[in-house]
């Protein structure tokens, strides 16, 4: 699983950073969260607004920071369609 929290580094992007965080131990998985700063890499994923959330290459969420339920939700079915 290789989850991008995509953004400047601002407070918001810390946020979105620890709900990640805190989704990916109420699963109990195992699972690779990454700060993208760079701007061009920011870029390459066609986003307006940040902090953006990237879940297996899938922009689920930009210019908000979504709760842990839909997260834990994005997650899930992600290991799903892994299997």
């Amino acid at each position: 699983m290789d989850i991008k929290v995509l953004g400047p580094g601002c407070g918001n992007c810390k946020r979105l950073y620890a709900e990640a965080e805190k989704a990916v131990k109420q699963l109990g998985m195992t699972a690779a969260i990454t700060k993208v700063e760079n701007f061009e890499d920011i870029m390459a994923y066609q986003i307006m607004m940040t902090p953006a959330l990237v879940i297996n290459g899938q922009v689920k969420a930009a210019g908000r920071i979504p709760n842990v339920t839909e997260i834990t939700t994005w997650l899930a079915t992600a290991e799903m369609e892994e299997k």
